[in-house]
């Protein structure tokens, strides 16, 4: 579980359960389309799944985020 995950918020969070929305903002995600870089850990891998169907998630091979 090394490099790092580029995350992009690609639905809105309009409308999404209060623990939904705060999920997303934790990720450091405030807009739509915009790209956090982040530390592929089991934190934020557990983050990501619970709001899976609203963004878009890539892996990367960069250590840095």
């Amino acid at each position: 579980m090394s490099g790092a995950l580029k995350i992009t918020l690609k639905k809105s969070i309009i409308g999404r359960p209060e623990k939904h929305r705060r999920t997303v903002q934790s990720l450091g995600l405030r807009k739509l389309n915009k790209t956090v870089v982040l530390k592929n850990t089991p934190e934020v891998r557990g983050m990501v799944n619970q709001v899976s169907h609203l963004l878009e998630v890539k892996e990367s091979s960069d250590e840095t985020p």
